[in-house]
């Protein structure tokens, strides 16, 4: 075979790949037998568009084949604005079959939101069930309760864009526990109606503004924990104890320091007796020498000190002044 029919053979193949590539007409065709309308021209503009045909005229097929009209350039909007066609389109799909107000618009609203929308249909059908972690609470008494509830929800289609997640729901849910059992005389009371506590978090409607709502509240466990109100009461006898502690520590010190004050006075103050019982002698010397003090009035003065000494002898305890004639014996 010439050499020029092999290259002939060669780009006939490579034109044929080409144009089946840039015109699907296998999909083409099997959008034609599924009853979906739609043009080779428009297949092949959608590579340009840089849409893959084949998640388009799917997605178009199985909408029609389940009774919905989906336009295949909404399709492609939703396509290149980042949404996820096939997930919108089983959405509509299962809220038809459920009977669910969902148009085309929401569902591709909700999806570019971020949330899964064939999810939330199917959440809004078959409701779940969250678990709430454990949540501590102290009623009146000051004993602790720790409780366990299960929320039931279902999706909240309408509300579902721009609404509260599961983590705002949790976060109600446990702010109500703990207003129920704090509100709550004993926490007998509590264990005795567990369902009271049901009922006052269901009264406050906790689920307005997410895009759930609340079914049922139920709760599933409760125990006894520590003794808060005692515990309280300890720390603050302990803290009072301290105070106490610490202002008798500040006026012992205080009385320390007064008594060294009056210590320091009292020593002072013998200093200047001293002192001035020094200068008694020598004021008699002047005295005498001046001639304003005499013989007699000198020993009238000692017969007058003499006999205030024996006076004060004579007004000491007993044992102290008997201690007196043994010291001089001695």
């Amino acid at each position: 075979m010439p050499t020029t029919t092999i290259i002939l053979v060669v780009v006939i193949f490579i034109l044929l790949c080409l144009f089946f590539y840039l015109v699907p007409v296998g999909l083409w065709f099997q959008a034609l037998v599924s009853g979906v309308h739609t043009s080779l021209i428009q297949l092949m503009f959608m590579r340009f568009r840089k849409v893959p045909p084949s998640i388009i005229v799917n997605n178009m097929i199985n909408g029609a084949k389940a009774g919905l009209k989906l336009s295949q350039n909404e399709l492609e909007a939703h396509y290149l604005a980042g949404g996820n066609v096939s997930n919108v389109v089983q959405a509509l799909i299962s809220a038809n079959k459920a009977n669910m107000n969902l148009d085309f618009h929401t569902a591709t609203a909700i999806d570019l939101a971020g949330r899964d929308v064939l999810k939330a249909v199917q959440t809004s059908v078959n409701p779940k069930v969250i678990d709430t972690p454990p949540v501590a609470a102290v009623a009146m008494n000051g004993i602790q309760l720790i409780a366990k509830a299960r929320v039931t929800v279902r999706t909240n289609i309408k509300q579902l864009v721009g609404g509260a997640g599961e983590e705002t729901i949790l976060a109600r849910v446990g702010e109500g526990i703990v207003t129920a059992i704090g509100s709550a005389e004993t926490h007998k009371m509590v264990l005795e109606n567990p369902d009271s506590i049901s009922k006052l978090v269901l009264a406050k409607g906790l689920d307005s503004g997410t895009a759930f709502e609340i079914l049922s509240i139920d709760i599933a466990d409760i125990d006894v924990g520590k003794n808060i109100g005692a515990q309280l009461q300890m720390d603050q006898a302990n803290a009072d104890k301290n105070i106490a502690q610490a202002k008798a520590e500040e006026r012992r010190a205080m009385a320390v320091a007064s008594e060294q004050e009056m210590k320091a006075k009292a020593q002072e103050a013998r200093a200047r007796v001293i002192e001035a019982e020094a200068e008694v002698p020598k004021a008699m010397a002047e005295a005498f020498r001046n001639g304003n003090l005499g013989i007699m009035d000198y020993y009238r003065m000692k017969n007058i000190q003499a006999d205030t000494d024996m006076r004060e002898s004579i007004s000491k305890p007993a044992g102290k002044t008997a201690n007196k004639p043994l010291d001089s014996q001695k």
